[in-house]
């Protein structure tokens, strides 16, 4: 058999090796009912065409190194002080200056199971108990931070922060299983996404 014919027939046994996944390997294996939807892409034409002329993206410094676990949105509020950074432990951070300091909590029920660990994926086991915070935004006119948790929902603490409390757990009778993103409008009104309406993170 020629190399080009033995590549064709082991193409084709990956392909149908990943297809039925007699072992498990797949990502999504849990989860026999997932359907995938197309997305139709804007046309290239609507794609912006600016570049980094100056390459300041390869300039740019790194921050924070190995100081901070996890962090996924980053806010400033409306002083302008921050970032302000939600962390794996469940912990809303905020950085003074000179160090990290925490702001607030989405969880009420945090434990010493919540307390930092030497890696992120430590968290994983607890983190339906720890909670999750995503997406941060202030209110610029009030100084109240908004957050996505992906367990809790929208929630809101004030500019002192301390205990989150909570705004929304559903959106039209669909409860909020996967809280991921927000934004929040000079009107003080609320955009967020929810990654599913099945599944939760953990």
């Amino acid at each position: 058999m020629k190399p080009t014919g033995i590549a064709s027939v082991l193409f084709l046994f990956v392909a149908m090796y990943c297809g039925i996944d007699p072992f498990q390997h797949s990502a999504i294996y849990e989860f026999p009912d997932f359907k995938a939807y197309k997305i139709d892409m804007p046309a290239w034409s609507q794609v912006p065409v600016e570049k980094d002329l100056e390459n300041l993206l390869q300039k740019s410094e790194i921050k924070f190194m190995n100081q901070v676990q996890g962090p996924e949105s980053m806010a400033f509020d409306p002083q302008g002080r921050g970032p302000y950074t939600g962390v794996a432990d469940g912990r809303i951070l905020f950085w003074n200056g000179k160090a990290w300091t925490d702001f607030a909590y989405t969880s009420p029920i945090r434990s010493e199971i919540c307390d930092p660990k030497p890696s992120h994926v430590s968290y994983r086991k607890n983190e339906h108990i720890c909670c999750r915070p995503l997406g941060l935004q202030f209110d610029k006119k009030t100084g109240d931070l908004y957050i996505a948790d992906a367990y809790f929902g929208l929630m809101k603490v004030g500019p002192e922060g301390g205990m989150a409390t909570s705004l929304a757990t559903e959106a039209r009778g669909v409860p909020l299983r996967f809280t991921s993103d927000l934004d929040v409008d000079d009107e003080g009104n609320i955009y967020f996404t929810d990654s599913s309406s099945k599944y939760q993170r953990r």
